[in-house]
């Protein structure tokens, strides 16, 4: 993309005597690359020099640094149930050093679910270990199975990877923030669950940006909300923290 049509790009920046961080975020704002973002990355590649005079290498350094920085990457090195498969993570590491590499096993993660949905065992993901219920309801091969994963994946590991893949693309990446709705007296739903939803929204955000994630008019019709965890009322404006319980009371 910044090659294409870059010629007539630079000279057209010469020919007007413009800085160049501004029509090159305009330029790359659908990527969500900002004038900020641009200045940045031309100081740490140290582009001193006019556009005009920069080299195809110049041109893809830029290019990676902005892809880096607004595209941000996690390798996820499944398979790491296989034999071999932590040479191969060695190696992964070692030519993408810049990169957050998590070991993860999409079979085992599949398998335990399933198994768990089935209530053949006790198991939330992200967790080092699992429960059997009752071993007679499970096949020779089930156990032989599950006694692979726990010793293959989860006893090597710490977990399958997977929930540690998403927590790290939720949280440290896009760094949203977990925010659960609650009463300060009441913290169960009809059926009994505690605190069974739960919204993820940007950082930060608002009392009142979360009145209305969970609907308009509880947003419309804001008075005030509340911080269950310190039972203290908090404005509209309030920034929430991450795994926050909020109570919004409104007019209506």
């Amino acid at each position: 993309m910044l090659k294409k049509g870059w010629e007539k790009f630079s000279n057209s920046l010469k020919k007007e005597n413009l800085n160049i961080k501004q029509p090159l975020a305009k330029q790359l704002s659908g990527l969500k690359v900002t004038e900020e973002i641009v200045e940045d990355v031309i100081k740490k590649l140290k582009l001193i020099h006019h556009p005009q005079e920069w080299s195809e290498d110049d041109l893809f350094n830029l290019a990676k640094e902005l892809r880096k920085i607004t595209k941000p990457t996690i390798i996820a090195a499944n398979k790491i149930d296989i034999e071999g498969s932590l040479y191969n993570l060695d190696r992964l590491k070692e030519a993408f050093p810049d990169y957050k590499i998590i070991p993860c096993s999409g079979d085992s993660e599949i398998a335990l679910r399933e198994a768990a949905k089935h209530n053949l065992i006790k198991y939330i993901p992200g967790e080092d270990d699992f429960e059997i219920i009752d071993e007679d309801k499970l096949t020779l091969n089930q156990l032989k199975a599950l006694s692979y994963i726990k010793d293959n994946v989860l006893s090597k590991y710490g977990t399958t990877g997977i929930q540690d893949i998403l927590n790290y693309a939720v949280f440290d990446l896009l760094k949203y923030k977990a925010i659960f709705p609650g009463g300060v007296n009441k913290l169960q739903d009809s059926e009994g669950r505690t605190l069974p939803d739960c919204f993820l929204l940007p950082e930060n955000s608002t009392a009142l940006d979360f009145a209305f994630k969970l609907h308009t008019d509880i947003g419309n019709n804001f008075v005030k909300a509340i911080n269950v965890r310190t039972k203290q009322a908090i404005g509209k404006d309030h920034p929430l923290k991450n795994l926050d319980i909020i109570e919004i009371k409104t007019s209506k």
